[in-house]
């Protein structure tokens, strides 16, 4: 198949700065740009007044299961992704031996949702990328070998420190998961196994990563009151292992922690000062979202959900919790501290029990059951197994603006797919695009797409793709530049963008005129491969 795109402009990708001319495309790879004949194409794609640029890549992901349901990922495609990044935050859907399939779906179900229609025996990156493969997907996927995965693996789901033989075992997965395409490790410092750790177990793992030259992504301890503290560590695992850092969707949450932005960024140049390659990805919104069951005292997740469950039955125990959520733990994150009651808002269960508290908040869902919020919020995880999805209101839009210019940062969607999501899930790229480009002018339309296009897959390492380049991947999207926006709302986040025209996918269409092919175009992507 030969397909011409002209008349358009091509902004590559790397930064510079666009042009007016035609891309050609043969099968799967881009073959001429410039000035190209229209002879002898099978098909050919008008962009006037358009911009050609790179698919979109999506650095932070949680398709995972979804992906083996429904293959097309139709909230990314429509938005002009075309590669994304699976097992983040240190808790995904491998390595996963068979005799904890049970308590790690549950623990799962809050990220990334649970289903019985999908085979659970892949036990391995392997097994699981193979499986992706063979069901087929809609856009191309690659993998993070998540920390939590790995230590359950090696030493189950109990709170306790490794010692030498299962710090070797975890060591020993991490080069077999590499060894299987994994472009990194992922750890989440606030999720069950993984807060279970101290630095030294990072430590030892990122240096088996870096010998591979793969990537650390990490969900930091802190992203409030102690996030000055947890950046150091961050930063010290960079140092004593030489792996690479990449800190998930980077922000500052709370009101009374903004002020230690410059801070961070402080921290961030002297990282690099220091020589410890450092990056970070984000959305570009004031909210975030995750798991309601990260409101809960790390110690109420000791051993995983089923005897989280069982804590939240004992009326002492609650008690406790309250106390805890009421007064703070030295190096909690505190969601209900730093967002408040009013400012946390439930967006998926796992049952049709609990569906009218979809889209409340948790004073509202107090009043709602005629208990105390915290009480009735209790109630909800106990009686939904701890899957439950929320957002958290944290941030200003200054703040945006503050990480999405500096050069660290690419775009990512960290978009939880189930019940009423977020609207990055549906909206991040093309929000920057049109509200961050278009509308306040805080980046060029250049920068802006090279921040969604060759950094990511430089960071990553991806080979052939971020680029639109003769002999690369034909991963392309093309968008008109003054009508692209996101239309999702947090009340009503499920609506597809404007502006994206078609979406290439190895050469393959995609989308067009906003429509999704009934096509799998997409591809498994192995580190060195």
């Amino acid at each position: 198949m030969r397909i011409l795109i002209k008349n358009g402009l091509l902004v590559d990708g790397t930064g510079s700065n666009g042009f007016k001319g035609s891309l050609a495309i043969e099968n799967d790879k881009i073959i001429a740009m410039g000035q190209v004949q229209e002879e002898g194409f099978d098909r050919v794609i008008d962009a006037q007044g358009l911009v050609v640029a790179p698919g979109f890549i999506d650095t932070h992901s949680h398709s995972d299961l979804q992906l083996l349901i429904d293959p097309y990922v139709k909230p990314k495609v429509m938005q002009g992704i075309t590669t994304e990044v699976l097992g983040q935050d240190g808790i995904s859907m491998a390595p996963l031996p068979k005799q904890y399939i049970g308590p790690w779906r549950k623990n799962l179900a809050g990220l990334d949702g649970d289903s019985d229609d999908i085979d659970w025996n892949y036990e391995t990156t392997q097994g699981y990328l193979d499986l992706i493969e063979k069901s087929g997907v809609g856009i191309n996927e690659s993998y993070l070998v998540p920390h939590g995965n790995i230590r359950m693996e090696a030493m189950g789901l109990d709170n306790r420190l490794p010692n030498a033989d299962d710090l070797q075992k975890m060591c020993d997965i991490t080069r077999r998961e590499m060894e299987a395409g994994a472009f990194g490790l992922s750890t989440g410092l606030i999720y069950m196994p993984c807060a279970y750790s101290e630095t030294n177990e990072i430590i030892e793992m990122c240096k088996v990563v870096a010998e591979y030259n793969g990537l650390f992504v990490i969900h930091q301890r802190s992203e409030a009151d102690t996030i000055l503290e947890s950046m150091e560590e961050v930063i010290h695992i960079g140092r004593q292992s030489g792996v690479r850092i990449h800190f998930s969707h980077f922000k500052v949450c709370g009101k009374k922690n903004w002020g230690h932005i410059e801070s961070v960024i402080a921290l961030l140049e002297k990282a690099q000062a220091e020589g410890i390659k450092v990056s970070f990805d984000q959305y570009p919104y004031v909210a975030g979202s995750t798991m309601l069951g990260v409101i809960l005292p790390p110690w109420v997740h000791d051993g995983g959900t089923d005897k989280l469950i069982k804590r939240l039955e004992d009326p002492v125990l609650r008690k406790k919790m309250i106390h805890d959520i009421e007064n703070g733990i030295a190096g909690w994150d505190n969601f209900v501290d730093f967002a408040g009651l009013d400012q946390i808002f439930v967006t998926s269960v796992k049952t049709e029990m609990n569906a009218d508290l979809i889209g409340k908040n948790l004073i509202e869902i107090g009043r709602i059951r005629g208990k105390e919020p915290l009480e009735a919020t209790f109630d909800l995880l106990h009686d939904e197994e701890n899957a439950v999805g929320m957002v958290d209101f944290y941030g200003t839009e200054e703040h945006v603006i503050r990480f999405l210019t500096r050069p660290e940062q690419n775009v990512c969607t960290d978009g939880l797919l189930g019940g009423k999501p977020h609207p990055r899930v549906f909206g991040s790229f093309p929000r920057v695009l049109g509200k961050y480009v278009r509308e306040d002018k805080a980046l060029t339309l250049e920068a802006a797409i090279r921040k969604m296009t060759s950094k990511p897959a430089e960071v990553l390492g991806f080979t052939g793709r971020g680029v639109l380049k003769v002999g690369n991947y034909a991963d392309v999207v093309v968008f008109n530049p003054e009508t692209i926006i996101d239309k999702g709302t947090f009340i009503d986040p499920i609506q597809y963008p404007e502006g994206i025209e078609y979406v290439l996918i190895n050469g393959a269409v995609a989308v067009e005129n906003g429509t999704q092919s009934k096509q799998l175009p997409g591809r498994v992507l192995r580190r060195g491969k």
